[in-house]
C-alpha cells in the first residue's frame, strides 16, 4: 500500500510539474519586446547567473565532502576535527554572500531609478489607467476619448501610465513590455513603457481582486505611428449611428436598458453612462470584455448572460430580450465606429 501510494504522488507530482510549464507564449517576460522589458531581463540573467554559481559551488563541496570524509572498512571511529569558532570559515562564508548581494543589488537599484524617470513631454504620451472589477478603463487626455480593455500606442515611443483603482487593489502588468505596478484605490502610480515594434502584447491584473480576477484581462496593440494617428482619428470622430433599421432598432434598445451604465460617443444621447466599459468604436476591438473574441455571436452570449463569461462582473444578464431584441442590439453595438 505505501509503494502505491508513493507512486501515485509521484506521477501526481509529474502532472503538477508539467502544468505549471503550461501557458500562452506571449506572455513571458523571457520575450522581451521594449527597453524596459531588455533592462529586466538583463537583471534575471544576472540573477541566474549568480544562483547557477551558488548551486554549483555548494553541490562541489557537498559531493567533496560525501566522499572525501566517508566512512572507510576498518577506520576507527572517532570523533573529526571541529572547526567551531573559526574566524577564517566565518568571515569566508558571511563576506561572499555579502558580496553576491552587492553585485546583484547595485543593477537592481540603478535599473530601478532609470525605469522610474519621467519622460519628456515631447518624447512620450500619457494614458490614464483606472481599475475596476473586472475591467480597465484606458483615458487619453491628450486626445480627449477613453477605451476599455485595450490601449492602443503607437511603436517606439514611451508611454506614461498613470494609475489608479477604482474599487480595489488591482496590478497592472504587461510581461513582454515590462513593469508590473499596483493600482490602489486613492492613489496615483505611474509606469513608463516602450514597445519597439508593433504587435498585440497581453496584459493581466496580478493582484487578487475577487472572484474575476483570473479574468481581468487587457490588451496592449502597438501600431506603426502612422496607424496609430488613423486610430486616433477615428476614435475622435465616432461613427456611432446606425445604417439599417435593425440597428436603428437596436439603438432604441440600449437607450432603454444600457445607457444608464455605458458611454457612446456620436451617438446624440444627452447623458454618458459612466460606471461601465465606454463602448465607442466597439467594431475596432479585438475582444470583448478582455476575454472572447469580438464576433456578434459571442457579443449577443455577453449580453444575454455576461456571468457564464466573466463570473463577478457587475453586468446584469439581459436574457429577458427576445431573440429579435438582441439580434438588433447586437446588430447596432457591432457597428460602433
Amino acid at each position: 500500500m505505501k509503494r502505491k501510494g508513493l507512486i501515485r504522488a509521484a506521477v501526481l507530482l509529474s502532472g503538477v510539474s508539467a502544468v505549471t510549464g503550461c501557458g500562452n507564449r506571449n506572455i513571458s517576460v523571457l520575450k522581451p519586446a521594449g527597453p524596459v522589458g531588455d533592462s529586466q531581463m538583463d537583471l534575471i540573467r544576472l540573477s541566474l547567473v549568480i544562483m547557477t554559481l551558488v548551486v554549483i559551488v555548494v553541490s562541489v563541496l557537498y559531493i567533496y565532502a560525501v566522499v572525501r570524509f566517508r566512512e572507510r572498512p576498518g577506520q576507527k571511529k572517532e570523533i573529526p576535527e571541529q572547526v567551531e569558532g573559526s574566524k577564517k570559515l566565518e568571515l569566508l562564508w558571511t563576506i561572499i554572500p555579502i558580496l553576491l548581494l552587492v553585485i546583484l543589488g547595485i543593477p537592481t537599484v540603478s535599473t530601478t531609478f532609470q525605469l522610474n524617470k519621467k519622460p519628456e513631454p515631447a518624447e512620450s504620451m500619457r494614458v490614464n489607467v483606472t481599475g475596476y472589477q473586472y475591467w480597465w478603463a484606458f483615458e487619453y487626455p491628450d486626445y480627449g476619448f477613453e477605451t476599455a480593455n485595450e490601449v492602443h500606442i503607437p511603436a517606439g515611443k514611451k508611454v506614461e501610465f498613470i494609475m489608479t483603482s477604482h474599487d480595489v487593489i488591482h496590478a497592472f502588468w504587461v510581461p513582454s513590455l515590462g513593469g508590473k505596478q499596483d493600482l490602489s484605490p486613492g492613489r496615483i502610480n505611474r509606469l513608463v513603457l516602450q514597445a519597439d515594434k508593433p504587435g498585440i502584447y497581453e496584459g493581466r491584473c496580478t493582484e487578487l481582486c475577487g472572484a474575476g480576477h483570473a479574468l481581468m484581462n487587457f490588451r496592449v496593440i502597438v501600431q506603426q505611428p502612422e496607424d496609430f494617428e488613423a486610430w486616433v482619428n477615428r476614435l475622435k470622430k465616432p461613427d456611432s449611428q446606425p445604417d439599417n433599421d435593425t440597428a436603428a432598432e437596436g439603438k432604441k434598445l440600449f437607450a432603454q436598458n444600457c445607457m444608464g451604465c455605458h458611454a457612446i460617443q456620436g451617438a446624440g444621447y444627452k447623458v454618458l453612462g459612466q460606471t461601465g466599459p465606454e463602448l465607442t468604436g466597439l467594431s475596432y476591438r479585438t475582444r470583448l470584455a478582455g476575454v472572447v473574441n469580438n464576433t456578434k455571436e459571442d457579443l449577443s452570449r455577453w449580453i444575454t448572460n455576461p456571468q457564464r463569461i466573466k463570473p463577478g462582473n457587475h453586468m446584469p444578464a439581459f436574457d429577458h430580450l427576445t431573440e429579435k431584441q438582441r439580434k438588433a442590439l447586437t446588430e447596432y453595438l457591432s457597428g460602433l465606429k
